[in-house]
């Protein structure tokens, strides 16, 4: 067909990160492209009920709980416990910004906005729910995921929330369940505990965040129960009974456990419901996530998906990376150029674990000769400074030619920290002499990079 068919070249539905990220790649490559969205605002859940708020709540917390704590205000006789709605206050105007910048994007780059709910009629077009439809050559769907929701939980309970539905709690509870001990339900077990919440974390695995380096999962569930967090490992739901005082989830063990709400955080689904994915030939999985190829293609080659709609690492900053990845291919630059498999890892409990590269499990499983590095945060004097001393930075290096395989950090600013390492790791001159010879900032939290490598390099000898 001649391109005078279509009314775009690139037409994306979802405004999320993933779909930002096709969307401004495909039009700076001189595409015509259009957008859709069915939510009221664009930037999808990462800016409305996912990441920006649940951040920017914990970012309050933190601040608000370390003031608190400050000595100097006890013996001023200042001691608060801040509501819910006081610790939100500032989410919101968050939000607006995030969106007024992302309008920004598509009005300077000529990228018109549908909105409503967009569905294929055919292979190369699309209805939005205004009646109004749209032919285009290629596709990148975008439309992300929402939490799994069990048909026998009963989530109309105003007791029982999911993690789009728990931060419009209004008040405080006393104590909460948490079933689901991954990324999301760790996270959230670390920020209730610190505003003085009595946590039950659920765990349906054998040990918590598996996918990370071993030393920083126990470093993590040490902290955690150091804190007062009850973790139960190896449990699977039987029921879960909403009573009008609290929430009594029912174990297969046969354990009991009330308080006062119950937070569903274990597994999400892909938002592929009435996309018209039959009228192109196009089948989900059981958790409604598409399957994709290297350049993102779905089973139909003009037609990609990217973002948590796929699936893992269902982070924001590998959706924005697949984004533009989709949107080169689209402009028929194939060559691989973005990192899309080389993707940090970044988990907001208190303290942050950030991660890039390989676990050490993983190297002694491919018999790789590697050695570690260790920096304690508790010797570091910008930590002592800022009273930030839980943590470590762990750099893994290859014995032979010093090339650094992986860095792993546990404490205060751990997801900035890491892109130094990820940096050098992804250098083909740069290894671990690097940081041995490289001048740091004194007192800087970066330091633990010149402690961590001299640290690694003493054990080769």
């Amino acid at each position: 067909m001649a391109d005078t068919d279509f009314d775009y070249d690139l037409f994306v539905i979802g405004t999320g990160p993933g779909g930002e990220g096709a969307a401004m790649q495909a039009r700076k490559g001189g595409l015509r492209v259009g957008i859709a969205e069915r939510y009221r605002q664009i930037g999808g859940g990462c800016t409305h009920w996912g990441t920006i708020p649940s951040k920017a709540l914990r970012y309050t917390i933190t601040n608000t709980m370390n003031v608190l704590k400050n000595p100097v205000f006890r013996e001023l006789g200042i001691h608060a416990s801040p509501t819910m709605e006081q610790l939100r206050r500032g989410t919101a105007e968050i939000i607006a910004k995030q969106v007024t910048m992302r309008q920004s994007f598509y009005d300077r780059n000529n990228v018109p906005i549908y909105f409503g709910h967009a569905r294929f009629i055919d292979e190369h077009t699309v209805e939005i729910e205004n009646g109004e439809t749209i032919r285009s050559k290629a596709f990148v769907i975008s439309t992300g995921a929402r939490p799994y929701r069990p048909p026998e939980v009963d989530f109309d309970h105003p007791r029982i929330f999911d993690s789009d539905t728990i931060l419009g709690l209004a008040e405080k509870p006393s104590s909460i369940t948490i079933y689901g001990a991954g990324v999301v339900g760790t996270e959230y077990a670390s920020m209730f505990r610190n505003i003085g919440v009595k946590i039950n974390l659920v765990n349906t695995r054998g040990k918590l965040l598996e996918f990370l380096d071993d030393e920083i999962v126990d470093a993590l569930s040490y902290h955690l129960r150091d804190q007062g967090v009850v973790i139960r490992h190896n449990e699977t739901f039987e029921r879960i009974e909403g009573q009008d005082d609290g929430v009594v989830l029912h174990l297969q063990s046969g354990k009991q456990i009330k308080t006062d709400v119950l937070l569903w955080a274990n597994g999400r689904t892909g938002n592929t419901d009435d996309l018209g994915l039959e009228n192109i030939g196009l089948v989900p999985n059981s958790r409604g996530q598409l399957d994709v190829d290297d350049q993102f293609q779905t089973a139909k080659e003009h037609i990609y998906a990217v973002g948590d709609v796929i699936g893992y690492p269902s982070l924001a900053s590998a959706a924005y990376t697949q984004g533009r990845a989709a949107g080169m291919h689209v402009l028929g630059r194939k060559d691989g150029n973005l990192r899309v498999n080389d993707l940090p890892t970044g988990i907001y409990t208190s303290p942050e674990i950030s991660s890039v590269g390989q676990t050490e499990r993983e190297l002694t499983e491919a018999c790789v000769p590697y050695e570690v590095g260790q920096s304690q945060f508790k010797s570091l004097a910008r930590a002592q400074i800022m009273g930030t001393t839980v943590g470590m930075l762990k750099i893994l290096f290859h014995r032979d030619t010093l090339k650094i395989l992986g860095v792993h950090c546990f404490g205060a600013n751990a997801s900035e920290i890491v892109h130094i390492g990820q940096a050098v790791m992804d250098s083909k001159d740069l290894n671990l002499e690097y940081f041995i010879e490289t001048t740091f900032n004194y007192p800087t939290m970066a330091e633990a990079y010149r402690v961590a490598a001299l640290n690694g390099y003493n054990r080769l000898f």
